[in-house]
């Protein structure tokens, strides 16, 4: 029973960052920007997550918005192996691809990634609120080493 108690405890100290026994994972502040309503959408960009002989990537590898723009990221797994798109900085990335290195079961539950299956098919609506240089990067071990990021620029 104090075992139970212990492991409540900590549950309710850890809040929703982490749905107990799913390996889900999810965090707070949001760099770059925030979740945005479809209903303000500007544009909508494709983005296709690729490999290639040489490594792994997405087309198009850069983006470029401005502050306070809303849009609709619709992203398409075009390759053979599963990916993910997170949108950070290129200092948080790296921080969250060592957190998921460590823990090689986590699922993101977060507006600003999306993790795609090949062939499949999904979207991020985001507002970028912030000027300045961010990240979008696949965090699952070993696809950024092989190239799988790009610069977002707000301008």
């Amino acid at each position: 029973m104090r075992q139970f108690a212990l492991s409540t405890a900590l549950l309710g100290l850890a809040g929703t960052a982490f749905a107990a026994g799913s390996g889900d994972h999810s965090h707070g502040d949001m760099p770059a920007g925030q979740p945005g309503a479809a209903a303000e959408v500007t544009r909508t960009i494709e983005i296709r997550m690729i490999e290639t002989a040489g490594g792994m990537g997405y087309e198009p590898g850069a983006l470029e918005v401005e502050a306070g723009e809303t849009v609709r990221l619709a992203v398409t797994n075009a390759g053979a192996l599963e990916h993910e798109l997170v949108l950070g900085t290129e200092a948080s990335n790296r921080a969250h691809m060592a957190e998921m290195a460590e823990m090689p079961d986590m699922e993101h539950d977060d507006p600003n990634a999306l993790r795609l299956d090949p062939g499949e098919s999904g979207e991020i609506v985001w507002t970028f609120t912030d000027e300045g240089t961010f990240q979008f990067a696949c965090l699952i071990p070993g696809h950024m080493e092989a190239g799988m990021h790009g610069p977002v620029t707000v301008n």
